[in-house]
């Protein structure tokens, strides 16, 4: 098993999130539990490339201050909305045998749409705790209807298998 932190980064994790206080101490909890099981901690940055704001290079593009990787901890840059997408993920996955991956992060109806489904196809067990990943409004739904959306119908049993974050972390110490 492993933990994947997806686009957590410092222009992107911000008070307009769904749910942003819930979502910060969830993914805190997650991530110390990780580290206490030694369960691998993975991160995801996104780079939406030159002239943006979610650039390699700019403060915005760097990973939120509570959620920063320790030493050692592996990250990984995207340019694609899926992390398994031209990174080098799915074969450093794949060179460790992992079959379950927990996932947490950004945003909800975006990258973590289409890096579980992406997972899911390539054969991993997808795991997402509940209110550990977010998103904001947009033009059709609102932040609170994209995360229900995905979380408890989209995924749940389709795709991943959707916990409280008490059920993830007790997991991780059973794989």
């Amino acid at each position: 098993m492993v933990l994947l932190v997806v686009d957590t980064q410092q222009l992107i994790t911000t008070e307009g999130l769904y749910q942003f206080d819930r979502f910060v101490e969830n993914v805190s909890r997650i991530l110390t539990a990780a580290r206490d099981k030694q369960v691998e901690v993975i991160y995801v940055r996104h780079d939406d490339g030159q002239g943006s704001e979610l650039t390699k290079g700019t403060v915005g593009f760097e990973i939120y201050d509570k959620f920063r990787p320790f030493a050692g901890e592996r990250i990984f840059d995207k340019k694609f909305n899926s992390a398994f997408k031209s990174t080098g993920l799915m074969k450093y996955l794949n060179e460790k045998s992992v079959k379950d991956i927990t996932i947490v992060g950004l945003q909800t109806d975006y990258c973590i749409d289409a890096t579980i489904k992406c997972g899911f196809e390539h054969g991993f067990q997808m795991i997402v705790p509940a209110y550990t990943n977010s998103t904001y409004d947009n033009q059709f739904m609102t932040a609170e209807q994209s995360y229900h959306y995905y979380n408890d119908f989209m995924w749940n049993g389709r795709y991943a298998q959707c916990f409280s974050v008490e059920e993830a972390i007790q997991r991780m110490s059973t794989k």
